[in-house]
């Protein structure tokens, strides 16, 4: 897959705040900023979109507001953001503008990809501002984002931008060279494993935590990123970004791990479905209505065993299997309350339970994502 970022027409590519930021002093690291962004401008000239989601705004403002030391509370968090923003774009602008490339910045919060009235609105900015060929810059909204609305990484964050946009290929750059079946760092037997087609139970135990000292974030959130990318036809290559131009030598086959998705990607609509981070609740299904909805079905009120969480019709939920392993996401014909009361019952006794018809499927198939 050496060829997979040539061949790349929407490119995104983000970058961690070690790769970018010197922890010490909150420095940018510049020389490394000006090799990446020469990289991209190389991508720029042979006809290809870019975009960069960047981290290190919190990393470059705590330091020049004093605020080191010791862990930040979350109103310090967004100060540092506020500050830091200011210097990060400064650097993006002069970085890109040597090559003749205007930056826009873009910052957004989860509730800009997942209501979908502002989710549409934000991709209409970007695709307009690629248009316009600017090259948007884009962060979580930290000054403003709470503990309960945040991304909390950005690996996910650039994940949902190419879900948004039709990105048909998405770059983290990391401080490892892709995914192994063990820690390498503590497991010297650890495998590399250079592609990925399919996020499985096994992929996703090969994640394990985020060892202390490294990216907050960790493999887990950067297969909870592979996962959205490939359920929005976008393939992903996790790869080292430690050296000067990560882009060239990803290019000219440096080892990472690409995760490729199906032929055919989803519809806008399911890709926004597919990739909503925080579902309103759950429903739990048995497992012949499990095997229907692999099938293709809709979700019938009969086979809906238990219903979890506070909801409104309308709201994305998730389904799982009586084990607890999620099959699918949709959007829900009912409310939670009006789902508790109709779970387990046929479609034709909705009208005597609710005193109103309602839809007969408990998530019509045209709302819900399977896999």
């Amino acid at each position: 897959m050496s060829g997979g970022l040539a061949k790349a027409k929407r490119l995104i590519v983000k970058i961690g705040s070690a790769l970018l930021v010197d922890d010490a002093t909150g420095d940018i690291h510049r020389t490394w900023l000006e090799a990446l962004v020469a990289d991209l401008a190389r991508c720029r000239k042979r006809g290809q979109e870019v975009l960069i989601v960047s981290s290190g705004a919190i990393a470059v403002g705590r330091r020049h507001l004093g605020l080191t030391g010791r862990a930040l509370k979350l109103e310090e968090k967004q100060a540092a953001a506020a500050t830091g923003q200011i210097r990060l774009a400064h650097a993006y602008q002069e970085a890109l503008a040597r090559h003749g490339l205007t930056v826009a910045q873009i910052l957004l919060t989860p509730e800009d990809t997942e209501e979908r009235r502002r989710h549409l609105n934000a991709r209409a900015t970007l695709e307009q501002l690629l248009a316009l060929g600017a090259v948007p810059v884009i962060n979580e909204n930290d000054t403003v984002a709470t503990a309960e609305i945040r991304f909390g990484d950005n690996d996910r964050l650039a994940a949902r931008v190419a879900q948004m946009i039709s990105a048909d290929t998405l770059v983290l750059l990391s401080d490892i060279d892709g995914l192994y079946t063990a820690d390498p760092r503590r497991d010297p037997g650890a495998r590399h494993i250079a592609e990925v087609r399919e996020i499985t139970r096994e992929i996703e135990a090969m994640g394990g935590a985020a060892p202390a000292g490294y990216s907050s974030g960790g493999m887990v959130t950067k297969l909870a990123a592979a996962r959205i990318a490939l359920a929005a036809g976008c393939r992903m290559a996790i790869a080292k970004g430690n050296g000067l131009h990560p882009l060239e030598a990803l290019e000219a086959g440096a080892r990472c791990t690409w995760f490729l998705p199906a032929a055919e990607p989803r519809t806008a609509r399911k890709r926004w479905i597919a990739g909503m981070l925080h579902p309103m609740g759950a429903l739990t299904v048995d497992d012949g209505a499990a095997q229907a909805l692999r099938r293709g079905t809709s979700l019938l009120p009969a086979g809906v065993v238990a219903v979890e969480g506070s909801f409104e019709r309308g709201d994305a939920v998730v389904v799982r299997d009586g084990e607890g392993r999620e099959v699918a996401r949709g959007l829900s014909a009912y409310s939670s309350a009006d789902a508790r009361a109709i779970a387990g019952h046929k479609s034709g006794e909705i009208e005597a339970i609710l005193g109103y018809r309602g839809r007969q499927a408990m998530i019509h198939r045209d709302d819900l994502v399977v896999g």
